[in-house]
């Protein structure tokens, strides 16, 4: 045997099964046994590895199908230029001292070669990258920022993104482009600096956005210029600048990419069901309505509605609309965002709700502006509050993802014999204290340590 491991507690990640002991047995990077209880054997004793689980859980790697900010090319659906190669390092890194093995990046405009840069060396994760290569995505891109786009991302085309790899569709709109998170701590804070000089934070600017076009981006929500002026007091800009122009600011650092946007909508459904491939979609308040046609329209397409939790919705619309989009067919999915410990924009009351609805299908990470709480913080989370059970918490993040998206992680997500050999060792008494990471059969972390 390559790797055995023994000892600890497992979960399989089928939503049910829990043993109190066991051993499981790695060869050729594959699960090649698994025996319940604690007799051992000769394979464990000629094992080149052993890895004792005394006081921790095996479960299947985690899989994180929405997450941005780990390949070299363009990021976010806005078409923005890389990130910093340091920061894409660190974003790795930390993915996988949170117990990620695999892992879909979901900015959507990148090619299929530009997960690493010329002569990088491979990440231990399964970085795997998405498609939303059609004309009014790529045309919502351009309206916020499009600078990370050439040539070859601007006419690539579905069918061609999929041949050099891409394993989903989407994601269809994003915080950029539908005036989500990005825009709130991205677009209009660099919008009001350019302005005025000032400086606001993402707090101050999500309040000013609800106040300007409310939370559907209708401007039907938007409120009195009163109330605005005390917004603008409250951030210190009253000085630097009258509602008129505030509004002006706002409204033309979201509006122009909306429209385009939701039509895209459409356009990744229709193609989801024509190559059969899962789509992912910004699920929010002002894209809501639009998704649940989209959905009803394309019967056939495997949709995922993307961080169905976002911080847009009141608790009870959340849970109204997942409940109403599951019933039509598509997979309702939440993420973590920066809601469990974090708290930098959000909290978890929307996930809270959801997940006592029983609603919520699969957990990923989305981006948060790079200040995402890890999968296993909120299954921990779970588990402790009594909301799930250990088994059902850690499918959401393994077996039900694999699941959705056969073409990434058909051959993982569970611990049976003769699947990838992806784990994830954890505290049994805290499931997001990370021990060790096997990744197809290789040890990728080590008390708590990248190999």
């Amino acid at each position: 045997m390559d790797i055995v491991i023994r000892n600890g507690a497992l979960i399989t990640g089928d939503g049910k099964t829990f043993h109190k002991r066991a051993t499981v047995y790695v060869k050729d990077g594959r699960i090649a046994d698994i025996q319940i209880g604690s007799a051992g054997t000769s394979d464990e004793i000629a094992a080149r590895t052993i890895i004792d689980a005394t006081g921790c859980i095996v479960i299947p790697g985690i899989i994180n199908a929405h997450a941005h900010g780990c390949i070299c090319g363009p990021s976010m659906p806005s078409g923005s230029p890389p990130l910093d190669a340091d920061d894409i390092a660190y974003f790795r890194n930390r993915h996988l001292l949170q117990g990620t093995t695999t892992l879909l990046n979901v900015c959507g405009l990148a090619m299929g070669d530009e997960v690493y840069s010329d002569g990088e060396v491979r990440h231990q994760i399964d970085i795997r990258v998405s498609t939303a290569h059609t004309l009014k995505n790529i045309q919502a891109a351009l309206a916020v920022d499009g600078r990370g786009l050439s040539v070859p991302h601007l006419s690539a085309t579905i069918d061609e993104m999929l041949a050099a790899g891409a394993v989903a569709l989407g994601e269809a709109g994003g915080g950029q482009t539908l005036g989500g998170g990005a825009q709130e701590y991205r677009f209009i804070p660099e919008a009001v600096l350019r302005e005025t000089g000032i400086e606001v934070t993402p707090a101050t600017a999500r309040r000013l956005k609800d106040v300007v076009l409310g939370r559907f981006l209708d401007q039907a929500g938007g409120t009195s210029d009163s109330m605005l002026e005390d917004e603008l007091e409250r951030a210190g800009l009253s000085p630097h600048v009258t509602t008129e122009g505030i509004r002006e600011i706002i409204t033309r650092s979201v509006m122009p990419s909306v429209a385009l946007s939701l039509d895209g909508f459409d356009e990744i459904a229709g193609e989801a069901a024509r190559v059969g491939y899962p789509a992912i979609f910004h699920n929010a308040a002002p894209s809501a309505k639009r998704l649940c046609t989209v959905v009803e329209k394309h019967p056939n397409a495997l949709i995922v509605a993307g961080h169905s939790n976002h911080p847009s919705f009141l608790p009870e619309e959340a849970v109204s609309i997942a409940l109403d989009l599951r019933g039509k067919g598509a997979v309702i999915d939440v993420s973590t965002l920066d809601c469990i410990s974090t708290h930098w924009r959000n909290d978890a009351s929307n996930l809270d709700a959801l997940i006592d609805g029983g609603c919520v299908d699969t957990i990923s990470t989305d981006f948060a502006g790079g200040h995402w709480d890890g999968i296993l913080e909120a299954i921990h989370r779970m588990v402790r509050k009594e909301q799930l059970s250990a088994p059902a918490a850690v499918a959401l993040a393994t077996g039900n993802v694999a699941a959705v998206f056969p073409q990434m992680a058909g051959d993982r997500g569970l611990i049976e014999k003769g699947k990838r050999a992806d784990l994830t060792v954890v505290d049994h008494v805290n499931l997001s204290r990370v021990r060790h990471v096997v990744i197809d059969g290789r040890v990728a972390v080590r008390n708590g340590v990248p190999v």
